[in-house]
């Protein structure tokens, strides 16, 4: 379900995955460099079609002592 806030659409529950790009913008790195994490298996991901959804717990747990 969704709202119409501000003129743009909003979720009401809040997205539980990120995209490549989305850990790409939070890395500061390239999409390429992103999409190499993916095979390197160091958070969970998931293919649904063609597209490439990351857990945010799994990302963030993987994140967090990183401390970047």
């Amino acid at each position: 379900m969704s709202k119409i806030q501000n003129g743009t659409m909003e979720s009401i529950q809040e997205c539980r995955t990120y995209t490549v790009t989305d850990i790409a913008r939070i890395l500061g790195v390239s999409s390429n460099t992103a999409y190499r994490l993916i095979p390197e298996k160091l958070f969970k991901s998931v293919r649904i079609g063609n597209a490439i959804r990351i857990p945010k717990r799994s990302f963030d747990k993987w994140l967090e002592p990183l401390d970047l």
